[in-house]
């Protein structure tokens, strides 16, 4: 009797239990655990593992051994057998040891949030950057844990016998591992200096930079879509997106400048992958807004808000100027969205799909921009004074207009109150017009 292919992927599939370990320190954050749990569900699906049950231990303390006590690893294996299951995820980061015991007393495949989260990024990224990033993420993952992944991975060694050539198997792994990382972060330099010089070429021609940052699943992407006409894939699902995207988008004025849909980011997001993601992410340092997206439909919404901050902070990133969108106000409940801001200033409650919105945000956009840039009208023999004006801020725009030379200017604060005495009777008013002050 021939198996079908069909049948071969439904015996292969990930069918998993998934456990959540809840620590007298944890108690105290009852909702959040619950949360946390429901998102590693949303997770495994979106892996493409088929979840069958759940299972939550309280404990006073993390068991250093079994992470989750002996007797639950007993209490985990019959559940397992009885549900013909050949996973268990936890909703924690194990150690190698960890990993090594559960594997040894359960003979099934163990991963922890980190890794489901590493694999679900392996699944999505399609350029080289987003590819190398990943790579570098997941073996940065293994390295320390190395140990704690399979027998054929721990073997002992040492002594006589057991170095160079005849050195153990583990350290011939991990020698190949630092010998990839190495290799991994080469590429990702030449990959990141490319962009860098691109990012410095738009700076350098006056284009202004607006980042979308976000929670995953909370509309960025959707955004970029509506804004640009990116061909970009968006779904109602974690990670549907991983590559940063870059599209050019104009305002109302005319003027175009490029926005930048940047990774989703979690609840407890992976060090390594942060720190893999480094060089992508800081694209928002240079960025001249930061358009933080919420999804306000979400009930952790704060706890989104709190998470993508504290990442903002570790990236240095935190104080640059930002604008707060609580994103899909259609699918939020009313007694939720009186709840909200009630918008200006820098938060807006807004839908991605009501053209109404996305044009108000334009504006909003624009005078974010352009409120502090600044005309200068320099006579061409002034050549010290033009070398003024590249130092106070960034130049965005130059018009050669007879004899001078007229300049839009987004200055720098600090820079123009200590110089900008030097250009004032170079200014050129509000109430008149370029070409007017000129003639």
């Amino acid at each position: 009797m021939r198996t079908t292919l069909h049948e071969v992927k439904v015996k292969t599939q990930d069918r998993a239990v998934l456990v959540s370990l809840v620590t007298q320190k944890l108690k105290k954050r009852e909702e959040l655990n619950e949360y946390s749990l429901q998102e590693l569900i949303k997770l495994a699906e979106t892996a493409g593992v088929e979840v069958l049950e759940t299972l939550v231990q309280n404990k006073e303390s993390v068991d250093t051994k079994w992470f989750i006590g002996k007797g639950k690893v007993e209490e985990l294996r019959e559940r397992l057998e009885t549900l013909d299951a050949n996973t268990a995820i936890f909703d924690q980061e194990l150690s190698g040891a960890q990993v090594r015991n559960l594997e040894a007393a359960l003979d099934v495949k163990i991963i922890d949030r980190t890794q489901l989260i590493l694999d679900i990024f392996a699944q999505r990224a399609r350029t080289r950057e987003g590819i190398i990033q990943v790579e570098l993420a997941q073996l940065s993952y293994l390295l320390p844990r190395l140990s704690g992944h399979g027998k054929n991975l721990s073997r002992l060694g040492g002594g006589i016998g057991t170095r160079g050539p005849g050195e153990s198997k583990l350290e011939t792994d991990r020698r190949h591992i630092r010998g990839r990382i190495d290799d991994l972060k080469a590429q990702l330099f030449e990959v990141t200096r490319h962009r860098i010089l691109h990012s410095e070429r738009r700076k350098k021609s006056g284009v202004y930079q607006v980042a979308l940052v976000g929670y995953t699943n909370a509309g960025k992407s959707t955004l970029l879509k509506q804004f640009t006409d990116a061909d970009v894939y968006v779904e109602n699902q974690l990670f549907a997106t991983l590559d940063p995207t870059s599209r050019t988008m104009k305002l109302p004025s005319g003027k175009e400048i490029v926005l930048t849909d940047t990774v989703g980011f979690i609840q407890n997001l992976p060090h390594d992958l942060v720190a893999a993601f480094r060089a992508t992410l800081e694209e928002v340092c240079e960025a001249d807004l930061i358009l933080h997206v919420v999804d306000s439909s979400a009930e952790m919404r704060l706890e989104h808000m709190r998470v993508v901050e504290e990442v903002l902070s570790e990236l240095g990133a935190q104080g640059k100027e930002q604008i707060t969108l609580f994103n899909k106000i259609d699918l939020c409940p009313p007694e939720e969205l009186e709840l909200l801001p009630m918008g200006g200033g820098d938060t807006m409650k807004l839908s991605a799909y009501n053209s109404e919105d996305l044009e108000k945000l334009k504006i909003i956009i624009q005078e974010k921009l352009m409120g502090d840039s600044i005309q200068f009208a320099i006579p061409v023999e002034r050549g010290d004074m033009t070398a003024l004006v590249y130092r106070i801020g960034d130049v965005l725009n130059t018009e050669v207009l007879d004899d001078k030379m007229l300049f839009e200017v987004r200055v720098n604060a600090d820079d123009y109150a200590k110089l900008g005495y030097k250009l004032k009777e170079f200014v050129v008013g509000d109430e008149v017009t370029a070409s007017e002050e000129l003639e």
